[in-house]
């Protein structure tokens, strides 16, 4: 796990509209980045005011809050990780791999990746258990249902091994970068092969070598990023749409997640790396790129020359790519510049998933996200102000330790006032290993359940109420596939990110095309072809 010193202290002033110039108190002590962003050389506090901190620090006001975070050190980019050796080239051909993912895009970036280094060993995709050679569990650690899950899956499947004595078994991604997790498998499941974490993908091919060749668990995990996965093969699934990851790891420290305990600190690609592998994926004819990192705001900080800003406007020029997607972005450093580049670069979609979490103050305190509900909504007037035809998404967590009922009435008003197109809401979640996790105030768990029904309410009737307001109207839809549901019928998306049912020919797919809204309800849209998207 990342050691999480306190090395300076950060506030932020409430008010209509954020300050141009962020004024930051620290100690001799403090190495934050200096510059505009200075205020993230910080780490988590569950406290208003630490006790370290020089006296002349105010005590906060009730619109003041304290973050503390880890610096962002300006570095070199990654280096690329080494090829694959060339006796491991093709030397599993004949055999078939299974690859389970869960979680988010980026385990399922790094799952491609997974699954083009196997493919170079000679490897051959299957989805049947009976069939495969090789089982891999790609992991998310961000609930501990999620882990709950995948072991009952390794349990499941592990008679497997008496059938296919050669079979191996593996478990990879965020979960074995705990200490706990490493130990539950020495202990409880030893006939796992293979364990590796989330910093030494490229060492997959002589982990399956020396797997092969052991008797024991092979557990190779990585507490820090030294290489970068960007030349790496990849075995994309679909030929539309494609993943780009542009940054590694999180330094944000809120307090309910483990993202930066699993995927270290942040570490961003050079920008021409990105924009090159853009140019790639457009001469192979995809469409549609979406840019990936924890916090994709914060691209470049670490190296020192570029932003977020700029590298939306340089992947957004790159020929044959019509749409330009971004996740995950923290409200806390969404930048005038970056509002602007979106607004004036015509292939990046007019969607934001723009997490907020809770619309209490005291919650967000507690959280360590590093805004306020005034601070939030004064950012969605300056987005929707730039960009009138935005449509703009969220996360919401519920039942977080302390909140109350009046916390809670606070996120339904954020809510009704701020009008998110959908939002995933989630029950709160204790993870072993977080700071909220041995908080006080555990919140009933009938209590939880019934306010997400109210949230989910709210929230449901807005989506729907956006929905049908689209009928009649003409919109672009970029065609992904056939629907998952009826062969006849295509699927694809909307710029806003909306799922879009069509009536059409197959080879539209892969293809934008204008489409007439027929229908609605909450969560599709159902339209009729019109013709080809002009270019």
């Amino acid at each position: 796990m990342l050691a999480s010193p306190l090395e300076g202290t950060s506030k932020i002033r409430s008010a209509s509209h954020p300050p141009a110039k962020k004024q930051v108190r620290k100690r001799a002590s403090d190495t934050a980045h200096a510059g505009d962003f200075v205020l993230y050389g910080t780490h988590a506090s569950l406290k208003e005011c630490d006790s370290t901190m020089t006296n002349d620090v105010q005590a906060p006001t009730p619109l003041e809050l304290t973050v503390h975070r880890p610096s962002i050190a300006q570095q070199e980019a990654l280096l690329s990780a080494a090829p694959m050796r060339a006796d491991l080239v093709g030397a599993y051909r004949g055999k078939r791999y299974l690859l389970r993912t869960y979680g988010c895009q980026m385990n399922e970036h790094d799952s491609e990746i997974i699954a083009g280094l196997l493919e170079v060993m000679g490897y051959a995709a299957t989805s049947d258990e009976m069939e495969a050679d090789l089982i891999l569990f790609n992991t998310c650690a961000v609930r501990e249902n999620a882990e709950n899950k995948v072991f009952g899956e390794v349990g499941r499947v592990a008679p497997l091994k008496q059938r296919n004595p050669e079979l191996l078994l593996g478990v990879c991604g965020c979960m074995p970068q705990e200490k706990v997790v490493q130990d539950k498998v020495r202990e409880t499941y030893p006939w796992i092969d293979l364990v590796f974490g989330t910093h030494n993908l490229h060492r997959l091919p002589e982990l399956v070598e020396q797997a092969h060749h052991s008797q024991d668990t092979v557990m190779e995990v990585w507490e820090k990023a030294e290489y970068g996965f960007d030349d790496l093969p990849k075995a994309r699934q679909d030929g539309t749409r494609a993943w780009v990851n542009i940054q590694y790891g999180c330094n944000k420290f809120c307090t309910y997640c483990i993202v930066p305990y699993t995927r270290g600190r942040e570490r961003s690609r050079a920008l021409q790396s990105i924009v090159e592998e853009v140019k790639r994926l457009g001469q192979q004819g995809f469409k549609e790129i979406t840019l990936l990192g924890q916090n994709v705001n914060d691209y470049g900080l670490d190296l020192g020359d570029t932003d977020f800003a700029s590298l939306l406007r340089a992947v957004a020029r790159v020929d044959g790519i019509e749409r330009v997607r971004f996740t995950t972005s923290n409200p806390w450093n969404f930048t005038d510049a970056l509002i602007a580049a979106i607004a004036d670069s015509p292939t990046v979609c007019e969607h934001i998933h723009l997490p907020v979490q809770s619309g209490s103050n005291a919650v967000l305190r507690r959280m360590n996200r590093g805004y306020t509900r005034e601070y939030y909504s004064s950012l969605v007037s300056r987005i929707r102000t730039a960009i009138p035809a935005i449509s703009l998404t969220t996360d919401l967590i519920v039942g977080f330790p302390g909140e109350t009922e009046d916390d809670f009435q606070h996120t339904l008003d954020l809510v009704k006032e701020t009008r998110f197109e959908t939002a995933y809401t989630f029950m709160y979640s204790p993870r072993s290993g977080t700071p909220a996790a041995s908080m006080a105030g555990a919140v009933p768990d009938v209590i939880v359940r019934e306010r997400l029904q109210r949230l989910m309410n709210v929230q449901n009737e807005i989506t729907r109420s956006y929905s049908e307001s689209l009928v009649g109207q003409r919109i672009e839809v970029l065609v992904e596939g056939l629907s998952r549901t009826n062969n006849q019928v295509l699927a694809g998306r909307s710029r806003t990110n909306r799922v879009v049912l069509l009536q059409g020919s197959p080879e539209w797919i892969g293809q934008s095309v204008v489409a007439h809204v027929e229908s609605a309800n909450t969560w599709t849209i159902y339209g009729r072809l019109l013709e080809a998207r002009a270019m």
